[in-house]
Formats: C-alpha cells, sequence, structure tokens
C-alpha cells in the first residue's frame, strides 16, 4: 500500500484524516486531489451501506493499480428527540446546499423547551474499506453528547457547534483539536481501521 484515496472532497475532514493516520508512510489525498470526480448516489440505509457505496465507487475508478487502497464514510448525527434524525441525512438535511449554521439553529430550535436529558445525541461514522483485490472492510465509531442550547466553538465543522460532551462540559467545537481526534466518531472508526491496515 502506497496511497490511500480518500473519498471526500470535504477539507476539514481531510485535515482530520491526515491527522490521525500520520503515522503510516503512505500518500494520502482526497478523491478530488486524486483528479476523481464521481457523482455518487447513496442508496444505503445504514451508515455502513452508504460508506461501502461510496468506496466502491471510487476503487471502480482506480482500478488496477494494485498500491492503491480506497477509504470512503459515512458519518452522521443521531438525535434522540427526534427519531435519530437526521441520521444518514446529516449532509443532506434540510438540501445539501443548505449551511450547517441553518441545520444547528433548525435541530435546537426543534428541540426548544426540550430538557437536557431528552437532549441525548451521538455522532456515528462507519468507514469502508476497497483493496486491490475487492476486499472490503469496515469499522464503526461513535461518541455520545447531547444537543446544546445554542451553538458555540469554531474549532470544527458540521454539527460540532450544537454536540455537547459532558465529561469536558463544551461542545466538540470548543475542544482542542487532538483531544477532539481523540474522542470523535471519525477518530475512533479510523484508529480501528489504521490497525486493520497496518496488520496486513
Amino acid at each position: 500500500m502506497k496511497k490511500i484515496i480518500f473519498a471526500t472532497g470535504n477539507q476539514g475532514k481531510m485535515v482530520e484524516i491526515r491527522s490521525i493516520l500520520s503515522d503510516l508512510t503512505v500518500e494520502i489525498l482526497s478523491m478530488k486531489e486524486a483528479g476523481i470526480e464521481v457523482d455518487i448516489e447513496e442508496t444505503g440505509r445504514t451508515f455502513e451501506e452508504n460508506a461501502i457505496i461510496k468506496a466502491r465507487a471510487i476503487a471502480a475508478e482506480v482500478s488496477g493499480e494494485d498500491d492503491v487502497v480506497v477509504l470512503a464514510d459515512d458519518s452522521g448525527l443521531e438525535v434522540d428527540y427526534l427519531n435519530k434524525e437526521p441520521g444518514i441525512y446529516s449532509a443532506r438535511y434540510l438540501g445539501e446546499d443548505t449551511s450547517y449554521e441553518v441545520k444547528n439553529q433548525n435541530i435546537i430550535q426543534r428541540l426548544e423547551g426540550v430538557p437536557k436529558e431528552q437532549r441525548g445525541a451521538r455522532f456515528v461514522c462507519a468507514i469502508a474499506a476497497v483493496f486491490a483485490s475487492g476486499e472490503i472492510m469496515v469499522t464503526r465509531g461513535t461518541i455520545e453528547g447531547y444537543i446544546g442550547f445554542k451553538p458555540a466553538g469554531v474549532n470544527g465543522f458540521g454539527y460540532d457547534p450544537i454536540f455537547y460532551v459532558d465529561e469536558y462540559h463544551c461542545s466538540t467545537a470548543e475542544l482542542p483539536s487532538e483531544l477532539k481526534n481523540k474522542l470523535s466518531h471519525r477518530g475512533k472508526a479510523l484508529r480501528a481501521m489504521r490497525e486493520h491496515l497496518t496488520s496486513r
């Protein structure tokens, strides 16, 4: 394995990925950096299914390259009071072009008057790897927390400003990057995947 292509164009996500996989002596590229442009329809019913769909789609673009591993993640926010919405639709919630500022405010408004003990939520991340052989491997990570009463912090992206962690009494957007990567759903799933990659 000389190269990892990650099926995302999200630069915030790539910063986290490169940080967590920094001890791997391989080139880590986003699909855009690898010159791959593919419209992928996420038709899965779970985070795992969508991660596999994305990884397979990118792997098809680099078939024949034996030293490449394709990784893809599907992640999202589950809010218990909202029947685990937005779930697998987290990125497309209220429309793909809707800002996360609007999405976050919408969730807070929907929880208006709901006490903290009923605001339980979690971030979920599934990461799929597709190897040149066609073999597929999937890991999963979660972090439990709750939806805060107002957004806070700038050290993150997406739903981070409204997702609070009890242990640290702050949102994940207020955590230092190193601690956030240690606790995060993506960090846990990536470290589990890293163990598989280094043991091969």
